[in-house]
Order: C-alpha cells, then sequence, then structure tokens
C-alpha cells in the first residue's frame, strides 16, 4: 500500500486561537471536542497513526 498523497498536519496554534475567538465573538459555548477535533483536521492524525501501526504489525 502507498502512502497518502495528502499528509496531514497539526494546526498552528494561531489557527486553533483564531478558531476559537470566532466562536467567542459569536458568543456561543464552544462545542465539543471531537466537534473541535474533526473541525481542525487532528481525527485525521489519529486515523492515519491508526493506520500505520495496523500497516507495521
Amino acid at each position: 500500500m502507498s502512502e497518502p498523497k495528502h499528509p496531514t498536519k497539526q494546526p498552528t496554534k494561531q489557527d486553533v486561537c483564531g478558531w476559537i475567538n470566532h466562536d467567542v465573538a459569536e458568543r456561543r459555548p464552544p462545542p465539543d471536542l471531537k466537534q473541535i477535533r474533526r473541525e481542525l483536521g487532528w481525527d485525521l492524525l489519529q486515523q492515519d497513526s491508526q493506520y500505520r501501526r495496523e500497516r507495521n504489525d
């Protein structure tokens, strides 16, 4: 199997702060952690690392 064509990366602190500030400006409560991870792409990092572990076993 080949490596994914589009490698994922963890967002910068500035990206996260900007995202949080946008929500604060709208005066909404912050979303749950699963939604934050999904919107920032962190769930893709977990899936990628799980895929690599399974592939190496």
